[in-house]
């Protein structure tokens, strides 16, 4: 047994290091504190800081001369996120009893407090899901739709918050209209005006990328959110370009329903994301899962959609890592930077 648990402690102990240590062999930040340490000088700085920027990347395990241009697919995750998952796997590998297991709920609820105040939401309005895809279909699938609906879209949308639509419709029998914007717009309202324009009587959900995937056009969400509200009618917004790359207030906004993917610009673990579901309409969403702990899920607003049997519990762990990791940079600043480089 000794023996046993001294090679599973050198396994992992190989793993952490194969993964977390850098390629170029320079120095990284032990934790997040020391980084936030080091970052403090950069912050005095005005204007363009690329020594801020450098010691930002050094945290990341990209291999030399490479530069990573599809943050819209998939990014790296940076060490201290690595490390936690890394981590936690071990941890529960070496001991998969209820009782070393219990810590995760914990763990969890860290995770969904930092998400819920990082995307300024109530923390009962927050779901750790696995990805932005799972996010669109929950709302998608939950919500009861029938003949005489319509659901409005964006024809830019991914296929889980367009095809996904289709799909649902054919079975019961609603409408799905889409929606094209200029090519070349010159005004959020000539965005704005091509959705109004398409809400009718029958329309009982609009649902659109935040930011495109196909072409970058940003929608100006917090009035059609605004417009749709006066008219009963629900929002979701896809927010797998926005989670990680902005400054998101789901209260400001004032959608319906919000997702994200933790593997884009947020930098995060892979396989986790997140589902926003404003309070007042938790009620009205039936989950597609259904599982063991029903009914304090249930108790539990937005929880019962992240009702999805075992977990990897690392990278729900982790997800307060991404949280913290994106808080030492400074979400503004990050955004900032993103204008700046797309400019």
């Amino acid at each position: 047994m000794n023996d046993r648990r001294r090679f599973i402690h050198r396994l992992f102990g190989g793993m952490a290091a194969a993964i977390v240590l850098p390629a170029s062999g320079s120095e990284r930040s032990r934790g997040l504190p020391a980084l936030a340490e080091r970052l403090q000088h950069h912050r005095r700085v005005r204007g363009p800081d690329e020594a801020f920027w450098e010691l930002v990347k050094e945290q990341f395990p990209l291999r030399e001369g490479l530069i990573i241009m599809n943050a819209a697919n998939l990014c790296p995750a940076p060490y201290p996120v690595i490390d936690t998952v890394v981590r936690l796997t071990g941890d529960v590998d070496a001991d998969a009893t209820f009782q070393n297991r219990a810590k995760f709920g914990r763990l969890s609820e860290q995770s969904r407090a930092l998400l819920a105040a990082y995307l300024g939401a109530d923390t009962r309005e927050i779901a750790i899901t696995r990805n932005t895809s799972e996010g669109n279909n929950a709302v998608i699938n939950g919500l009861t739709l029938g003949g005489g609906d319509e659901v409005v879209i964006w024809d830019q949308n991914h296929p889980t918050n367009n095809i996904a639509w289709d799909v649902r419709a054919k079975r019961y029998g609603y409408t799905v209209k889409r929606v094209a914007t200029p090519v070349t717009p010159t005004s959020e309202t000539q965005l704005a005006d091509v959705f109004i324009g398409s809400l009718g009587p029958r329309t009982r959900v609009l649902s659109f990328s935040h930011v495109s995937n196909v072409s970058g056009i940003r929608l100006p969400a917090k009035e059609l959110c605004r417009v749709a509200r006066e008219r009963d009618v629900l929002t979701l917004i896809d927010g797998a370009q926005t989670f990680g790359a902005e400054r998101v207030d789901l209260h400001d906004l004032g959608c319906d329903f919000y997702t994200g993917s933790a593997h884009k610009w947020f930098v995060g673990p892979k396989e986790a994301g997140v589902l926003y579901v404003r309070n007042e309409t938790i009620a009205d969403l039936w989950p597609s899962n259904v599982g063991v702990g029903w009914t304090s899920a249930l108790e539990n607003g937005a929880r019962k959609f992240d009702n999805l049997g075992q977990r990897d519990d690392a990278a729900v762990a982790a997800m307060g890592t991404a949280t913290t990791f994106h808080n030492t940079i400074g979400v503004d600043r990050i955004a900032d930077r993103v204008r700046e480089l797309a400019t």
